[in-house]
């Protein structure tokens, strides 16, 4: 997928150098770097958390913080390619801009293959829905077997009691305990039982982030359309953009991510244990309360804006500039930037560490598809609200912002995020973590130290964050 993506880069370079315009080929070449980005995305930061051993604490507290500094280059190469690129782009010319970015892209790619014959790989061991299938399968077929652990294959302290519908999946009658040759459509292990009954538990916990993920989609609509009405002067000749605040959610990442590994996992680790310091759940709710406190403070700064419209008589004059600082909105973005930094690392950390080892990238790729959903369940909300408010001869949400009740909208959206954060925590009480982490050690002497994993975390970053 790396060569797809490479191959788009290239195409989009030469499709805006040419001086004829090629629509054509413009599209042509963000399909290809799209279906190597969704490729690669997901399995590269699987593929670098392999590098670790975890048969050693050192090493898996090393992978904990992998996890933050992870992130925290995804973050600075996206803060870089915004200000940076974004510059360039505007002042020098797209060809320019585009043609450094490839080059960025290829320097990349071409370290990351300097090291390919010191990686930890593993070898495909077939399909992972192929052993989910055979214990729903096996299950089923023995769903009036009574189900009695003392028959059952391949018993273990791992056991748990959640979705005791699927033991019978490990259950042997008389003609399987006398066979020597077992049919894993009838008969799956205890380890093929327990991992399914981790998918079914992660499976909730994932929609229960969706909430989480819209209203960080607040961020790149509503959130810019208010600072477009403030005043955005900083200086007698100098306005900044309405969108350059969200440069400080990358800002407030950059600072958050550090002070949590080297500072709260540390002392946390002390009370409880945890090599993450806390538990990836407790990390993802944490961030679910910010999410909560975001929508009612930016519902008051909205209600500020509002009723300094009133006192000026700007109520119908949607164009014109409100005499507030875009700095009122300052706090609603520290804090998005502070939640992302708890809960998107946290259902990182979630799913590589609990997901079944065939399925890790995967798991990865899950938080795509949860940021993919928030769209849908964000204009699906708006819908409803402008639906029902229009019955009622008041619309909310329309053009002029200064009477599309937006404030409400905001408070609407912190309920649904507060009803949210209730089930989450319900969720989370219920969720069973593995028991046994599964050791795989480095037979083949070609592992890295921990510095060298996280140089390679920093360059590899760089080849999708831009």
């Amino acid at each position: 997928m790396l060569p797809s993506s490479s191959l788009g880069m290239v195409l989009l370079t030469i499709s805006v150098s040419l001086e004829n315009h090629h629509e054509k080929l413009f599209f042509i070449a963000l399909y290809i770097a799209s279906v190597g980005d969704g490729g690669h995305r997901p399995c590269l930061q699987t593929f670098a958390a392999d590098q670790f051993d975890d048969g050693t604490a050192e090493e898996r507290d090393a992978k904990s913080s992998f996890f933050n500094w992870w992130f925290l280059t995804q973050v600075f190469a996206a803060i870089s390619a915004v200000f940076f690129l974004g510059y360039l782009q505007e002042n020098v010319g797209w060809n320019k801009a585009m043609a450094l970015q490839t080059i960025v892209w290829i320097i990349s790619l071409s370290i990351f293959l300097v090291g390919i014959k010191r990686y930890k790989k593993q070898s495909p061991t077939g399909s992972p829905f192929t052993n989910i299938a055979q214990v729903f399968v096996a299950a089923f077929r023995k769903r009036h077997v009574k189900a009695t652990l003392h028959h059952a294959h391949g018993v273990s302290e791992q056991h748990t009691d959640q979705y005791r519908f699927l033991d019978k999946a490990m259950m042997m009658d008389e003609d399987e305990a006398s066979s020597n040759v077992k049919d894993p459509w009838r008969l799956c292990t205890m380890n093929q039982v327990e991992e399914v009954k981790i998918l079914l538990g992660l499976i909730p916990i994932s929609l229960s982030c969706v909430m989480f993920a819209v209203v960080q989609c607040q961020l790149s609509t509503f959130f810019i359309k208010q600072a477009t009405t403030m005043q955005r002067s900083i200086a007698p000749n100098f306005k900044i953009s309405a969108a350059s605040l969200q440069g400080v959610v990358g800002i407030v990442i950059l600072f958050c991510v550090p002070i949590y590994d080297r500072v709260f996992v540390p002392i946390a680790r002390k009370f409880t244990g945890q090599r993450s310091g806390i538990t990836f759940c407790q990390r993802i709710g944490a961030g679910l309360v910010l999410s909560v406190l975001n929508m009612v403070v930016s519902g008051f700064v909205e209600a500020k804006r509002i009723g300094v419209c009133n006192q000026h008589n700007l109520m119908d004059n949607p164009n014109a500039e409100v005499p507030i600082s875009i700095w009122w909105l300052l706090p609603q973005y520290v804090i998005i930037g502070t939640s992302d930094a708890l809960t998107v690392i946290g259902f990182q950390e979630l799913y590589y560490d609990q997901m079944p080892e065939e399925m890790r990238s995967l798991g990865a790729a899950t938080l795509s598809v949860v940021f993919g959903i928030r769209s849908f369940v964000n204009n699906g909300i708006i819908a409803v609200v402008v639906a029902i408010s229009s019955r009622f001869g008041d619309k909310w949400l329309q053009n002029n912002l200064n009477k599309a009740h937006l404030h409400h909208l905001y408070w609407i959206l912190a309920g649904l995020s507060a009803i949210n954060l209730c089930i989450y925590v319900h969720i989370a009480n219920a969720f069973v973590y593995k028991k046994v982490h599964t050791v795989r050690p480095n037979n083949d002497g070609s592992g890295c130290s921990n510095k060298e994993r996280y140089i390679f975390s920093v360059i590899t970053v760089s080849c999708f964050g831009c």
